[in-house]
């Protein structure tokens, strides 16, 4: 069901109410109502940067157990990818991550290294990064500015989990940003320019199941004068109000229902994608693989993360086809146990 006005996201209980999803980020979400142990509270900022040549990862999660902040940078011109991740055991939202999407700002220090995400007015969203050590000690520093397309808009979802009267995953996903500004990487300049560097925006919070296993992929890029970017994705709560899953256009939201990913058994081959209605078709060619495997005590965090590229069809709102090819993006196959 589409949410058209705006809603509180929990009652005065802190149980989740209103489940849907939105264009605009119109559900009200206050962690302070909270019940559940933080232990089961999750919340993540992530951020995909792409230029020509490079695709940047940089991701701050607290999922209660477990904590941390990752940033990969990966060459998409050859097979060279350099990545930190930087561990906290039982954050319990130490991270003060703000409850709403569209304001307040992130600063994340640790030893000498620090990392800012900062919101602006008009939906601009600035990273400022500077971590000495990271690169085997060659040092990462720099400034990346995120300005949403004219009118864009992004898939906000509020789904409960089966089962769990006080499970639930909220997220936005925003996969239409232009990116300007520079990351230095020791001698090496990865610059993001106006019609050549894009930016996807990944925000999720709330309360988990013991178990869950979840699946995503996200891209954005120029095609001809127009600008494409898709967020599709499932993981174990109820979609009948709204699946996580839409086509972007020049910003404008294309609504799709479930998509299905398809996942070969080796390694280096393409994974497919095709929707219930028919109205997206498209594969994905691997460039890079990222794996992580991560447990403290009774927790277990295990991802399988690609970069590259994808190809393919979608029906868009007003019945017209629209084909893309080699847009760059990521994909990813995550799975959690408490």
């Amino acid at each position: 069901m589409e949410i058209t006005s705006t809603v509180p996201a929990l009652d005065e209980l802190g149980r989740p109410i209103n489940f849907g999803w939105s264009r605009n980020p119109c559900f009200l979400f206050e962690s302070g109502l909270l019940r559940s142990p933080k232990r089961r509270i999750t919340q993540s900022d992530r951020y995909i940067l792409i230029s020509p040549a490079y695709q940047v990862l940089i991701e701050i999660l607290d999922d209660g157990y477990l904590g941390y902040f990752c940033l990969s940078i990966v060459s998409m011109k050859d097979k060279k990818r350099n990545s930190q991740t930087i561990m906290k055991a039982f954050p319990m939202g130490s991270f003060n991550l703000p409850n709403d999407s569209e304001e307040g700002s992130i600063k994340f220090n640790r030893k000498e290294s620090a990392i800012t995400f900062a919101s602006r007015e008009g939906g601009v969203r600035i990273i400022k990064a500077d971590i000495p050590g990271f690169g085997k000690k060659r040092g990462l520093t720099g400034q990346v500015v995120l300005t949403p397309l004219p009118e864009a808009q992004s898939l906000i979802t509020h789904m409960p989990w089966r089962g769990k009267r006080d499970a639930f995953f909220y997220s936005r996903r925003s996969p239409c940003y232009s990116a300007e500004g520079v990351i230095l990487f020791g001698n090496m300049e990865i610059v993001f320019t106006m019609g050549e560097g894009w930016g996807i925006f990944d925000w999720t919070r709330g309360v988990r199941p013991r178990s869950d296993l979840g699946f995503w992929a996200a891209s954005c890029a120029g095609i001809g004068d127009r600008v494409a970017g898709f967020s599709v994705g499932y993981n174990s709560a109820d979609s009948g109000e709204g699946t996580d899953n839409a086509f972007f256009l020049d910003g404008k939201l294309h609504k799709l229902d479930q998509v299905s990913f398809h996942i070969p058994s080796g390694p280096n081959l393409p994974w497919r994608f095709t929707s219930n209605n028919n109205r997206l078709e498209m594969s994905f060619t691997p460039h890079q693989e990222r794996d992580e495997n991560h447990q403290i005590l009774f927790y277990s965090l295990k991802r399988r993360q690609l970069f590259g590229t994808f190809s393919g069809k979608v029906i868009l709102d007003d019945g017209m086809e629209f084909c893309f090819n080699d847009m760059p993006g990521i994909t990813e196959r995550r799975k959690s146990r408490l």
